[in-house]
């Protein structure tokens, strides 16, 4: 005996036409065998579809929800067949749904000697097929710089598929993060019998970079700097994503110090931008010449600094 359409849909027995589309679509998705790989998801997604072809038919649903599993058998002038005959119209009641008995009534096989007569009197309809079924959605990777990932912009794309390779322009906004997913409507899985297609996301994936470094939106960067101006304390200049930045460097620098930049890390269209962190890091000459070896000899001496010391 097939499942009840109500429970295969997981749906109350007064479930408005809204409720039923939204369930039908949810399962339907879930289900595609475009989508799903499991053995059985053709099967269940088939039933899915039956069940819902039913129910989103008033005059299918009402026969249903008054004859049960038997309702196809049932002639579209039901109410009034048989009538003064002997017909179930002529005065018998019939309850049960899925064939079972209810009340005082009775089965409704038993009033016509089972499902065979019942077929015979009255011909048999064979089921009819599902109604539009939307496409599956899909998912992609698109990969980005974190300069790309910055800015955002227009960018053309090829994927390929079971239909072979395929082309999308695609707008990315500004500020997009690792993980985040791009929807491009309509661009999915197509539907079946005059369904809607599904929808296309591109998931972000951002490329390992050999400068910039993102925890969420907020941007590190290492920033070079002499020994002097960590020291005396300077205004560098600094690459950021977004274009050159400037840092001033409080005078007493060491290596490690975190410099923070507000508002200067990744964009942010819905919120608060990111913030930008330069790293301070110090660098000393690879060759020193004669007058910069004089100067750091001269420095060495005269100063009392002990970088080892807990007390400097």
């Amino acid at each position: 005996m097939a499942r009840d359409y109500y429970e295969v849909l997981g749906v109350d027995r007064n479930a408005s036409g809204e409720e039923l589309q939204r369930a039908f679509r949810n399962l339907a998705r879930k289900n595609h065998p475009d989508v799903n790989k499991d053995p059985g998801a053709e099967e269940r997604f088939k039933e899915i579809s039956e069940a819902y072809d039913v129910l989103s038919d008033e005059e299918d649903r009402a026969k249903y929800d008054r004859f049960g599993a038997n309702f196809r058998q049932v002639p579209d002038d039901y109410a009034t067949a048989g009538a003064g005959r002997g017909g179930y119209g002529g005065g018998a009641r019939v309850y049960g749904s899925g064939g079972g008995y209810g009340g005082e009534g009775i089965n409704i096989e038993d009033l016509f000697g089972g499902a065979g007569g019942f077929e015979g009197l009255f011909g048999g309809r064979g089921f009819r097929s599902p109604g539009p079924v939307p496409g599956a959605d899909q998912e992609a990777e698109i990969e980005l710089t974190v300069e790309e990932a910055y800015t955002g912009g227009q960018r053309q794309i090829r994927l390929s598929g079971g239909d072979g390779a395929r082309s999308y322009d695609v707008t990315i906004p500004p500020g997009v993060t690792d993980g985040q997913r791009i929807r491009l409507a309509g661009q999915g899985g197509r539907g079946g019998r005059g369904g809607e297609p599904g929808d296309l996301y591109l998931v972000v994936r951002l490329k390992p970079h050999d400068r910039y470094r993102l925890e969420g939106r907020n941007i590190i960067v290492d920033l070079p700097v002499a020994p002097w101006e960590a020291a005396l304390g300077a205004t560098v200049p600094l690459m950021a994503p977004g274009g050159e930045v400037k840092v001033t460097v409080p005078a007493g620098s060491s290596s490690g110090r975190k410099l923070r930049l507000a508002g200067e890390g990744m964009p942010n269209p819905r919120g608060k931008p990111g913030d930008l962190y330069a790293v301070v890091m110090i660098h000393v000459p690879k060759r020193l010449t004669k007058r910069e070896r004089e100067l750091f000899e001269q420095l060495a001496a005269e100063s009392k600094f002990d970088p080892r010391s807990t007390k400097s």
